[in-house]
């Protein structure tokens, strides 16, 4: 049987993996016949690499990669706002060698912009693990003049319809959370979908997008760079990483909240001792100093808590972006 095809570019990898991945993925025979994992297991990123989803899968494949002696090897899935990627997972079988790094766009905010999706977020993945949560912020390019949130809101009020913002495809995270700060701050502002949250920063810094409020972990580099400014962060208390940036809700957007999250997901079905095992691994591996350090390095928190902790993130998301999809008007592109 030869390896599935696959649409868009893998992940790099070291040789030795990739021919140890692609008779893997196209071996025969029931999963836990032998001692779990007896194979390397594929990890389905929903983006593009350098986006917050594949950071913080490279930093588990790698870490599970030493602890159990097995390759996680990353599968880069690009497009359709996550869509693509996470329809692969979906489609995998449930035998705990395919796992999904998904995000609150790809396994929340879908759900409430596309109600054809052709499967259900709740119904068709087992949460395995809440990984790590970060604000998004938002930055703009450095030659914007707005000096803060309410010199911004200003400027797109009376330039009404003359910038835009970039997010990473029609129902990310960024995609949403621009919606939101449109609605909350009366301004408008057009929406210009790339593929990833990377590409979106890039426009950002190549001036084709005047602003971006997604994800910090992507952003972090250029901002430390000053390739983008950053006027503020969207949970409601500081982050310790950007203590300069002021909450939206201090800047008078009251209320304002949205939190980015990224988490391992299984094919339902997938066996509970597999389950279980990978959960127990990640919470023991983001309990370390050393990945609790590389987690708020990339502009997040540590989490690894239990499936049903998790479970309950992503439904509570879930209805949240319902209300903000109805009271925006948002319908999928």
């Amino acid at each position: 049987m030869s390896p599935p095809r696959h649409s868009t570019r893998r992940a790099r990898v070291h040789a030795p993996l990739a021919g140890l991945a692609a008779a893997a993925f196209a071996g025969p025979g029931p999963a836990l016949a032998q001692p779990y994992p007896s194979r390397p297991i594929r990890l389905i990123v929903p983006g593009p690499p350098g986006d917050g989803s594949d950071l913080t899968a490279r930093a588990v494949a790698q870490r599970i990669t030493e602890a159990w002696g097995q390759p996680v090897v990353v599968d880069n899935r690009v497009g359709a706002g996550g869509r693509i990627g996470t329809q692969e997972a979906v489609r995998a079988p449930a035998d705990g060698y395919t796992w999904l790094m998904g995000n609150a766009g790809s396994n929340g905010i879908n759900a409430a912009i596309h109600p054809n999706l052709p499967y259900d977020l709740e119904r068709d993945f087992v949460p395995i693990t809440q990984v790590m949560r970060a604000p998004n912020v938002l930055v703009v390019n450095p030659a914007i003049p707005a000096a803060n949130v309410a010199e911004l809101i200003a400027l797109l009020k009376a330039q009404p319809g003359r910038y835009a913002y970039g997010s990473g495809g029609v129902g990310s995270s960024a995609h949403l959370s621009g919606e939101l700060f449109k609605l909350m701050a009366g301004v408008d502002l057009l929406h210009v979908p790339y593929k990833g949250a990377g590409p979106a920063l890039n426009g950002v810094i190549a001036g084709e997008v005047g602003l971006f409020l997604g994800n910090l972990p992507p952003a972090i580099g250029h901002l430390k760079a000053g390739r983008v400014k950053a006027l503020g962060v969207t949970t409601l208390r500081r982050t310790p990483l950007l203590p300069e940036a002021p909450t939206l809700d201090e800047t008078g957007l009251k209320g304002f909240e949205t939190v980015a999250w990224f988490g391992l997901f299984a094919p339902a079905g997938t066996p509970p001792e597999v389950v279980a095992r990978v959960r127990d691994e990640v919470a023991r591996m983001v309990a370390t100093p050393q990945m609790r350090t590389l987690i708020e390095s990339l502009g997040g928190e540590p989490v690894g808590g239990t499936s049903e902790a998790f479970r309950e993130v992503v439904r509570a998301d879930i209805a949240k972006w319902k209300r903000v999809v109805a009271a925006a008007k948002i319908t999928a592109e």
